[in-house]
């Protein structure tokens, strides 16, 4: 009897068990959030910063390539890989789909413990359409391609035509059913892109047979009842060219807006955007992981038709959101040295900043761009493109800038939207010429003065400053009424207090974070502080320093 009672209590007690786990809540989707006036994205239910890697257009394209790329984004700290689905290798075959591309990309990154940020190479990759399958390619009669205006045809899709967006949605659908099977509870795959640098190349506006029907109707409702909705908050040059119009309602594009490339371009971005966000809304409703799409920007002095004219720019900004309610946000892909300037113009309300892809400088000099766009713009994510084709020196550099970050990255996501942290960076024009002037910072109850250069010696008679070698950029972060962290790289950071007291240096400790805790170095005095006078963020590396002020008269 007492053996049966006590496979009876055990039988029991593992109903209960299984019970207990069933009635568990899963984990929540990810998605963006509120936090502190700013958004942040949260990774089952706890905010995340995305320290990324945006893989080599070919590089996913082949498990056995991989194998010794993985290694390497792991090395340099990354915690996301963002990385190409390609339309034409999981639908080989109209409605006949083959995931196993996608399932070993996530597979792998699970085994690493990172994420991964999917980017949908359906009917564009930087405006072209070379990713779509050899059914879609060969028929260009079902599914039709964009034109000049001249006429000629150009080898990839028109945003005009349902046969196309049908397609690509149904595709985007199978991909987004496929993520919720394998991955729903999982959450390795945090967001999507879909699309990737959409645009018209050549001229502002596609002139198929198609797109000129839509630009000799009138403009859609959509799109000017928005605008009317939003009049006030409108993009200053759209609102003008409305404006110069009567602000018209039901009438064409040209009638509405004027007639040039400008009202061009606006209706090529309509077209792109009404495309994209429909094949996003196709994907979310079946599994809604947050969405971006991504822009491929503009060089001085260029006009529409000379760059990837309609895709999501700032001066375009009101007609994405129009066309595409179902993305979540628009992203630079910045590769031009004016980094400071672009990231800027992409922090609006309603549009937190993430960075797919940025490069096209050296290794600490991303990093440093990566210190500021999570300091001083909050941002969710940045993505360096390629880092598997860095030089391993490279690699060993932005590997130590994103491990400080890594680190920093609970100290970080507390503090952005509250006032206690701050982002340094030395602005770069696009030609190149770097402004090294003193940037001062409050936090608190003090100030910090950031030079990048050194003042000059005064035993040798040398009056000039000497700049810093290097990058230059970092955070300051605020942990306590008188307690800092100062991390980055290139710096020379003076101490003041708001008040107009000064502020002495009490102490200085060189250290690391690992797991969350703080593990001292070296604590830096005498001729590493210049007797109290500065703290020196060494150039030609990325280092963590935490600080300890006292005001005094």
């Amino acid at each position: 009897m007492r053996i049966l009672e006590r496979v009876l209590c055990a039988a029991i007690a593992a109903v209960a068990v299984i019970a207990v786990a069933a009635a568990k809540p899963a984990a929540p989707l990810p998605e963006l959030s509120a936090v502190h006036g700013t958004t942040q994205l949260f990774v089952d239910g706890k905010p995340f910063l995305v320290l990324g890697g945006e893989l080599d257009n070919s590089s996913a394209s082949s498990a056995a390539y991989m194998k010794d790329v993985w290694p390497k984004l792991a090395a340099m700290n990354m915690n996301t890989v963002l990385a190409p689905v390609y339309w034409e290798f999981i639908e080989p075959q109209e409605g006949k789909f083959d995931f196993r591309s996608v399932d070993v990309l996530i597979k792998n990154a699970r085994q690493r413990n990172m994420h991964v940020v999917l980017l949908w190479y359906g009917s564009w990759k930087n405006s072209m359409s070379s990713y779509v399958p050899a059914w879609v390619k060969r028929d260009d009669g079902r599914f039709p391609r964009a034109a000049l205006s001249d006429g000629t045809t150009l080898e990839f899709l028109t945003a005009n035509s349902a046969a196309n967006l049908e397609a690509d949605s149904k595709a985007f659908g199978a991909l987004m059913k496929h993520i919720r099977t394998i991955d729903g509870t999982k959450h390795t795959v945090i967001m999507v892109q879909p699309e990737n640098e959409v645009g018209m190349v050549q001229d502002a506006r596609e002139h198929s047979a198609l797109a000129n029907a839509a630009f000799a109707a009138a403009v859609p409702a959509q799109l000017t009842d928005y605008l009317a909705k939003n009049k006030d908050r409108l993009e200053p040059a759209l609102r003008a060219a409305w404006a110069a119009n009567g602000f018209k309602v039901g009438a064409g594009w040209e009638a509405t807006f004027g007639a040039g490339p400008a009202t061009d371009e606006l209706f090529n971005a309509w077209t792109e955007a009404l495309y994209t966000g429909k094949v996003a809304a196709a994907g979310k409703a079946i599994y809604p992981l947050p969405m971006f799409a991504n822009a491929a920007l503009i060089r001085p002095g260029y006009k529409p038709g000379q760059y990837i004219s309609g895709g999501p720019l700032p001066h375009l900004f009101d007609v994405w959101h129009a066309a595409a309610p179902a993305l979540d946000f628009l992203s630079p892909d910045l590769y031009f040295p004016n980094f400071v300037e672009w990231a800027r113009q992409y922090v609006r309300p309603g549009n937190p900043l993430f960075i797919p892809e940025t490069g096209r400088v050296n290794a600490a000099e991303m990093g440093a761009n990566g210190f500021w766009a999570f300091g001083a713009l909050n941002a969710m994510g940045f993505s360096p493109y390629a880092p598997e084709f860095l030089s391993p020196e490279e690699q060993k550099v932005l590997g130590a800038a994103f491990g400080i970050l890594r680190a920093l990255s609970p100290q970080i996501l507390e503090a952005q939207g509250t006032g206690r942290l701050a982002g340094i960076r030395t602005p770069t024009a696009f030609d190149g010429k770097q402004d090294l002037s003193a940037q001062k910072i409050g936090l608190g109850r003090y100030t910090f003065d950031v030079h990048f250069r050194a003042p000059p010696p005064i035993s040798i008679g040398q009056k000039e400053e000497v700049d810093l070698p290097g990058a230059h950029g970092g955070v300051i972060l605020q942990t306590g009424a008188d307690e800092f962290i100062v991390a980055g790289t290139g710096m020379l950071v003076y101490f003041g207090a708001v008040d107009g007291r000064q502020a002495g240096i009490e102490s200085v400790w060189e250290g690391r974070y690992d797991k969350g805790m703080w593990v001292p170095g070296r604590a830096l005095n005498g001729d590493e502080t210049n007797q109290g006078r500065h703290l020196f963020v060494p150039t030609g590396t990325f280092t963590v320093h935490r600080v300890r002020l006292y005001p005094y008269r």
